[in-house]
C-alpha cells in the first residue's frame, strides 16, 4: 500500500500557506515564476560575460554564495529525511530491499552510460583529424588544477564515506558521510521502540524547518544563475570552444540521446513520460545549468519526487546515494573523452583496452560527486591506470571543462530523478495516479 506520507513541509504546506493571503497574492501576481526568473538571470549573465568579460570573470562569488547557502542545508535535509524514511519503513528488511534495488539500478544505468559514451566516440569521431602531438603539450596545465589533486579510486572513496566524527559528517559537506550516519541512526530507531518513534517525529518536524529554509534561499536562484553564466562566458568566452566545439557538441548530443531515448524508454515502460518529467523539473534543471552542479538541487529533488507520489522511504535512500553512485553524465563524459583523446593524439586503443576503460571507470565514477570539476578528477583517475594515453593529454580539454561540467551535471540530475521513480515503481512504492496528475499539471499548478 502506498504510503501517503510526504516530507512534512509539504504535508503541512497548503497552497494557501505558501502563497499567502489573497491580498498578498494579488499584489505579487505580476511576478514571473521562478524558472522564468532564472532564465532572465542566465540571459543577463551571458550578456555581461560577453560584452564585459573582465566584469563577468569577477562575478563567480555571486554564484558561489547561492550554492554555498544551499549546500549548508544539504546535510541536515539528508539527515532528517533518511532517519524519517528508514524509521517509517517499519523493518530493516524493507530498507535493505530498497537499498539493494537502488544499487542494482545505479549499476545498470551507469554501465549503460559508459557504453553509450564509448559508442558515441566511435560513431561521431570528435577527435579525428586533430593530430595533436602529446610531446608538445604542457602537463603543468593539468597538474596545477586543484581539482586534480588528492587521492581517488574505490578505496579512497570508501574511506571518504566514513566521517572522522558524528558532528563532522554534518559539517563536512559530504552527502555520502551524512547518508552513512543517518542510515545508521535510522536503523537504530527501528530497534528503540517508542523512543525510536519519538526520534522519528522529531526528525520529521526538523525537516519541515530545513525545507522551508531551502525554499527561502531558492528565491536567490536568479542571482546565482546570473553569476555563474557571467563567470563562465567572461572567463572562458565563446572563443574558447574553437576546434573543440565538435567535442562539446558530441557530448551534449550523446547526453540528450541517453536522457530522452534510453531513459525515455525506461520511463515509458514505467508508465510516464521523460519529457513531462523534465518539464516538471525545469526550474531545477536551470539551477543546475547556472551553478554547473547538482548539489544545490538535492533537497528540491527529494521534495518533488515525494510530491509525484514516491514514498519517502525510497526517496530518502535513492536521492543522496545516487549523488555518488549514479553520475550518468560523468560516465558518458569519461568514455567519450578517452576516445576523443585517443583520436586526437592518434593513439590506437584495442577492444581489450576499451573494455578495461569501462571496468576502471565503473569504479572511479563511484567516487564522483555532483560538484563542479569532479568529472575531470574522475577522468584523470581513469587515465592514470591506462598507460597508453598519458594524463598530460588532459591539457587538450582542460580549457573547455566548465562547458562540459554543465552537461555532466544536467545529465546526472536527470538520471537521479528517473532513478527515484524507477526504484519506487519497482518497490511498489509509487502512486501512479498521483504521478500522472502531478506531471500533467506541472510544478506551477500548486506553487512548486
Amino acid at each position: 500500500m502506498v504510503n501517503s506520507g510526504a516530507i512534512p513541509a509539504l504535508a503541512s504546506d497548503s497552497a494557501e500557506a505558501r502563497r499567502g493571503p489573497p491580498t498578498h497574492r494579488r499584489h505579487w501576481r505580476w511576478w514571473p515564476p521562478l524558472y522564468v526568473q532564472v532564465l532572465i538571470g542566465m540571459a543577463a549573465g551571458i550578456a555581461v560575460g560577453h560584452f564585459f568579460p573582465a566584469t563577468g570573470a569577477t562575478l563567480k562569488p555571486v554564484s558561489d554564495i547561492f550554492v554555498h547557502l544551499l549546500k549548508m542545508l544539504i546535510a541536515p535535509v539528508i539527515f532528517c529525511s533518511v532517519i524519517n524514511g528508514i524509521a517509517s519503513a517499519g523493518s530493516l528488511g524493507q530498507v535493505g530491499r530498497v537499498g539493494g534495488k537502488a544499487l542494482v539500478w545505479f549499476e545498470v544505468a551507469t554501465t549503460g552510460a559508459l557504453l553509450v559514451g564509448l559508442l558515441a566516440g566511435h560513431l561521431l569521431q570528435p577527435g579525428a583529424g586533430l593530430n595533436i602531438d602529446i610531446a608538445a603539450l604542457d602537463p603543468a596545465l593539468v597538474q596545477t588544477l586543484p581539482a586534480t589533486k588528492g587521492d581517488s579510486g574505490f578505496i579512497a572513496f570508501i574511506l571518504r564515506a566514513i566521517p572522522h566524527s558524528f558532528v563532522g559528517a554534518l559539517s563536512g559537506g559530504d552527502p555520502l558521510q551524512t547518508l552513512l550516519i543517518a542510515s545508521l541512526a535510522g536503523v537504530a530507531c527501528l530497534s528503540l521502540g517508542e523512543t525510536g518513534v519519538r526520534i522519528q517525529k522529531a526528525a520529521e518536524v526538523a525537516s519541515a524547518l530545513f525545507f522551508r529554509l531551502v525554499g527561502m534561499i531558492t528565491c536567490l536562484a536568479p542571482l546565482g544563475a546570473f553569476g555563474g553564466m557571467a563567470f563562465t562566458i567572461g572567463k572562458y568566452g565563446i572563443g574558447a570552444l574553437g576546434s573543440l566545439a565538435w567535442l562539446i557538441g558530441a557530448f551534449y548530443l550523446t547526453a540528450a540521446v541517453f536522457v530522452f531515448v534510453i531513459l525515455g524508454v525506461v520511463c515509458r515502460l514505467c508508465g510516464f513520460s521523460i519529457f513531462r518529467l523534465v518539464a516538471y523539473l525545469r526550474t531545477e534543471f536551470l539551477i543546475v545549468l547556472g551553478a554547473s552542479s547538482v548539489e544545490p538541487v538535492l533537497p528540491h529533488l527529494m521534495r518533488k519526487m515525494q510530491k509525484l507520489g514516491a514514498e519517502q522511504r525510497v526517496v530518502a535512500l535513492v536521492t543522496p546515494t545516487g549523488y555518488s553512485f549514479n553520475m550518468d553524465g560523468t560516465c558518458i563524459y569519461i568514455t567519450l573523452a578517452v576516445i576523443f583523446l585517443s583520436q586526437a593524439t592518434n593513439i590506437h586503443l584495442g577492444l581489450g583496452q576499451q573494455l578495461m576503460i569501462i571496468g576502471v571507470a565503473m569504479l572511479t565514477s563511484k567516487g564522483a560527486t555532483g560538484v563542479t570539476g569532479s568529472g575531470f578528477v574522475t577522468l584523470a583517475a581513469t587515465l592514470s591506470v591506462i598507460p597508453d594515453i598519458p594524463v598530460s593529454a588532459l591539457a587538450i580539454i582542460v580549457g573547455i571543462d566548465r562547458f562540459m561540467s554543465e552537461c555532466r551535471a544536467l545529465t546526472s540530475f536527470a538520471g537521479n530523478a528517473v532513478a527515484n521513480l524507477v526504484v519506487a515503481k519497482w518497490e511498489g512504492a509509487l502512486d501512479m495516479e498521483r504521478l500522472r496528475a502531478g506531471l500533467a499539471m506541472g510544478p506551477d499548478a500548486d506553487g512548486a
